[in-house]
């Protein structure tokens, strides 16, 4: 097993602008991958609007693209599986997005979630299956908590963003 200690925060936390919470998982997630790397990480509602926010979430394509512009001395892209796990080896989070509308995946109904962007901190074995650790970003009844869930269940619906500096 290999996790890392990071320090969750909730998207719902009282800081972030009401209009902002229920769509603000993926600022929340850059945020707290910035202040991993003690980096100056804007505040949430501030990237919310930096990175191109929508009510119906953050695009992979703006995160990239708009925080690249933030940090254009950064390694920011896309990565797969075996690469978000080598960042992990190597004491990095990655930013982790679950999303069955946008990858055309309507049926798949035993994802840990429809649509959401997450800190990936970690992963283990279990029973020979690979599965994932990650902050949840909160909901309005609960804090960011640390929660697990199965490749195997999410695997066709996951993307990975690897946020480093050169």
């Amino acid at each position: 097993m290999r996790q890392l200690s990071i320090c969750g925060q909730s998207q719902y936390d009282d800081s972030i602008l009401p209009r902002y919470r229920n769509s603000a998982c993926g600022p929340t997630t850059v945020h707290v991958i910035l202040k991993y790397l003690n980096a100056s990480a804007p505040s949430v509602n501030e990237l919310y609007k930096q990175l191109g926010g929508t009510k119906i979430g953050l695009f992979k394509w703006r995160l990239i693209h708009h925080l690249r512009q933030l940090y254009p001395t950064w390694d920011i892209r896309s990565c797969t599986l075996k690469e978000a796990l080598q960042e992990i080896d190597a004491g990095h989070p990655v930013a982790m997005r679950f999303d069955r509308y946008f990858s055309l995946q309507w049926r798949h109904k035993t994802s840990a979630y429809a649509y959401h962007w997450v800190p990936l901190i970690g992963y283990e074995l279990q029973h020979d299956e690979l599965v994932l650790i990650f902050h949840d970003n909160g909901s309005p009844s609960h804090p960011s908590k640390i929660q697990k869930a199965p490749l195997k269940n999410n695997d066709e619906i996951l993307d990975f963003v690897k946020i480093m500096p050169k």
